[in-house]
């Protein structure tokens, strides 16, 4: 019997996180572009993200009733195709309707949809090989949206200076092929079931868990710390030290995200020597202080140094939530793994703006609300002691 090749699962997994990163950060790119090309005011076009986040928020939540029952293959492949078909029409329909505006949010959706079902399938995917350091498997892996952020924003950022940004379309079909290709990786690649049939525990029985809800918590705190610096980035870059955007561009979320694909890489090479509890305690500790940094330093340079290290310490939090709640909850299955996609993006959907609101309470200072962002890894780091002294066994 031939043996399977889980390497090429592997891959497709890492690409999927590629495909993602290319989803979440390729657009956000083009807003001006937008409002003068297609003359689309700026209260419409930041109704882009919003409907992004939300469309993935809702896949998040009914992918938990519908997964099992149609098959991780079928969906996991769906959210390849629906992730290149929705690059693809970012770069049509604006042409072809009536409205330009209603194309790009089509296209949004369609991306989104794929977005949300990467999010929620491929950490389960992981989870069900035969892998051993299932920690370390897990952080590396996530180490890929990281590098997929970086390579749009530095791929794109080239591309724009190469061939100008009034190409912009043919990049959109360039990243479309990364989904297209990985489409076909995950057709053939072998894929494990999470658990038997009946094993896993049902949505009903995850909600009354109150270990559950502290797993929740600390998802919300993970994707809390890490959007509330990813999203402000470039603007506190800009605003702190006076730069272009560009440049702010690159020096902020770009660096952020470098930094946090270091930390996860990093992770994935030492975490059978480390303590994930213990390790994600610090980076707790070591989040507040990097916020603490970029909020009261005087010195702009310090202040970014505070920006780019906090992706160093929020690198491990989100997969290393994934990997306590399959410690803690083994029988969690799909409908977990579900409920906690959701729960990150609910907490990065949210913080974002927390941070803007407070902000704008004290005359736009932006250093008050991202002092204000401490709160979500001092939340997080309660988390971790409440789950480490109550709930020490793993549920049955």
């Amino acid at each position: 019997m031939k043996e399977k090749n889980y390497k090429k699962t592997l891959l497709a997994c890492y690409l999927g996180f590629v495909t993602q990163a290319i989803s979440a950060n390729f657009t956000p790119l083009l807003f001006l572009t937008f409002k003068e090309t297609y003359e689309i005011g700026l209260e419409k076009i930041a109704l882009i993200p919003s409907v992004f986040y939300l469309t993935q928020l809702l896949i998040d939540f009914a992918a938990a009733k519908f997964v099992d029952k149609i098959g991780y293959r079928i969906c996991v492949v769906s959210s390849q195709v629906l992730s290149a078909a929705g690059l693809v029409l970012m770069a049509v329909l604006p042409e072809l309707l009536f409205a330009p505006f209603l194309g790009i949010l089509i296209a949004v959706v369609l991306y989104a949809i794929g977005s949300g079902l990467i999010e929620v399938l491929v950490s389960p995917i992981v989870e069900a090989c035969p892998f051993e350091n299932k920690d370390g498997m897990m952080s590396l892996l996530h180490s890929f949206y990281c590098w997929g952020a970086v390579g749009v924003i530095l791929g794109s950022t080239l591309f724009f200076t190469v061939f100008g940004i009034a190409n912009w379309k043919i990049l959109a079909m360039i990243w479309a092929a990364v989904p297209l290709y990985n489409a076909f990786n995950f057709i053939t690649c072998p894929i494990e079931r999470l658990s038997e049939d009946g094993e896993s525990m049902r949505p009903g029985q995850l909600l009354r868990l109150p270990l559950f809800w502290m797993l929740i918590l600390l998802m919300i705190c993970s994707g809390a710390s890490e959007a509330s610096m990813a999203q402000w980035a470039s603007a506190f870059t800009e605003s702190a030290m006076g730069v272009s955007k560009t440049i702010g561009d690159l020096a902020g979320p770009c660096l952020f995200a470098a930094f946090m694909g270091i930390s996860r890489i990093f992770y994935g090479k030492m975490s059978d020597k480390l303590n994930l509890t213990k390790t994600m305690s610090a980076c707790g500790v070591l989040c507040v202080i990097c916020y603490l940094t970029a909020a009261l330093s005087s010195l702009p340079i310090i202040g970014l140094a505070g920006c780019a290290f906090c992706g160093v310490a929020v690198g491990i939090m989100w997969p290393g939530s994934i990997s306590i709640s399959s410690q803690k909850c083994p029988k969690g299955g799909t409908a977990m793994f579900a409920f906690l996609a959701l729960a990150g993006d609910l907490g990065a959907t949210v913080s974002p703006a927390i941070v803007g609101n407070v902000s704008n309470m004290v005359g736009g200072n932006l250093k008050i609300g991202l002092l204000a962002a401490t709160a979500f890894p001092l939340i997080l780091i309660f988390s971790l002691t409440v789950l480490n002294r109550k709930f020490n066994r793993l549920s049955k």
